[in-house]
């Protein structure tokens, strides 16, 4: 049985606390981790994971979520990320998110700690040290401060850029003169999705 990308983004978070904590975390815990309003979306997510065999859990047990399907052990200073898709470094384009790709890093290359790699498509952060094809590490969170680099969705759109907190209202920046400035009005469907935390560059 397959699984969706957020399960499978809800299982690498899981690995992750048990890797950080050497304890799974309660369903409480991810649902605000993923921002659900109700933790009846976060056990609805878990019993999926649970009929395609990846984890079990003790029915009445709040951390009693055990992992099924272990791959190779990472050390204390790594981190298995899951690739989950591609971000736009241009004109903002679609999460296309679905992959089963996985990659180990240290952990002292990122700051803070990442949750997820994106894969870049453009080269409007260039001026950052962020080029097409690079992946880059993000932090799930929905906020952010004037002059961090973000992962934003714009409507149905994924990009990254760096924000622009003003008293006139939210800007999102390229870092190349050949891209203009991404102004969010307000009827726009906006969400921060996340923060980088640093990049792997392929090749």
């Amino acid at each position: 049985m397959s699984i969706s990308d957020r399960q499978r983004a809800i299982l690498a978070f899981i690995k992750d606390r048990i890797e950080l904590d050497g304890f799974p975390p309660t369903q409480v815990e991810i649902a605000s981790a993923f921002g659900f309003k109700q933790n009846a979306t976060a056990n609805y997510h878990l019993r999926a994971l649970e009929e395609a065999g990846e984890i079990a859990r003790t029915p009445g047990a709040a951390r009693s979520i055990r992992l099924l399907r272990r791959g190779r052990r990472v050390h204390a200073d790594q981190l298995r990320l899951p690739v989950l898709g591609r971000v736009a470094a241009g004109v903002p384009i679609g999460a296309d998110i679905g992959s089963d790709t996985q990659l180990v890093a240290d952990r002292s290359m990122f700051s803070p700690t990442p949750d997820y790699l994106l894969r870049v498509q453009g080269d409007s952060m260039r001026d950052d040290g962020i080029f097409d094809g690079d992946l880059v590490a993000v932090r799930r969170t929905t906020e952010a401060r004037d002059g961090q680099i973000v992962v934003a969705r714009l409507e149905d759109e994924i990009t990254i850029k760096r924000l622009k907190v003003t008293t006139r209202g939210l800007w999102l920046l390229p870092r190349n003169p050949d891209f203009a400035p991404i102004q969010v009005s307000r009827d726009t469907d906006f969400a921060i999705e996340g923060v980088f935390c640093g990049l792997v560059r392929s090749g």
